[in-house]
C-alpha cells in the first residue's frame, strides 16, 4: 500500500512529523511519501492524511 502527497501540499512538515517511516521534505519544500506502508504504519498514514491542512494527501490505489 502506498500514499501519494500532490501538488497541493504546502511544505508544512506535519506528515513527516507523524509518519517520518512515509513521508518526508524534499529540496523543493514539499512533503513527498517515499516508504512502503506496512500495515503497521497504516494508522499513523491515516492519522497524516486526516491531519493534513490543505488534504494533499491520499491513498495511491494500486
Amino acid at each position: 500500500m502506498k500514499a501519494r502527497v500532490n501538488e497541493e501540499c504546502i511544505g508544512c512538515g506535519l506528515c513527516e512529523g507523524i509518519c517520518s517511516d512515509v513521508f518526508r521534505l524534499t529540496d523543493s519544500g514539499q512533503a513527498e511519501a517515499f516508504g512502503e506502508v506496512t500495515e503497521d504504519l497504516r494508522d499513523a498514514v491515516q492519522e497524516a492524511i486526516d491531519s493534513c491542512p490543505v488534504a494533499a494527501i491520499r491513498w495511491l490505489d494500486e
